[in-house]
């Protein structure tokens, strides 16, 4: 489950700097490592925020079309 405080703007800038620096800096296996598993957790999180949104997309269209089936 996502913290409340979750920046999906700021997590997406953070993935492109770790892809970035995972290809072009010279960085030990260690720290590639490291890299990796926060890449990881970030892209998780990121897909986790992008279905809540889309299952809230989908929840106000059926309401706004059964709403309009009302009138």
């Amino acid at each position: 489950m996502l913290s409340k405080d979750f920046d999906f703007e700021k997590s997406i800038k953070e993935l492109e700097i770790i892809a970035n620096s995972l290809e072009n800096e010279k960085i030990s296996l260690d720290e590639s490592i490291s890299l990796f598993e926060k890449g990881v957790k970030l892209s998780r999180d990121c897909s986790e925020y992008l279905e809540n949104a889309k299952q809230k997309i989908i929840s106000l269209t059926e309401a706004q079309e059964e709403s309009n089936k009302d009138v």
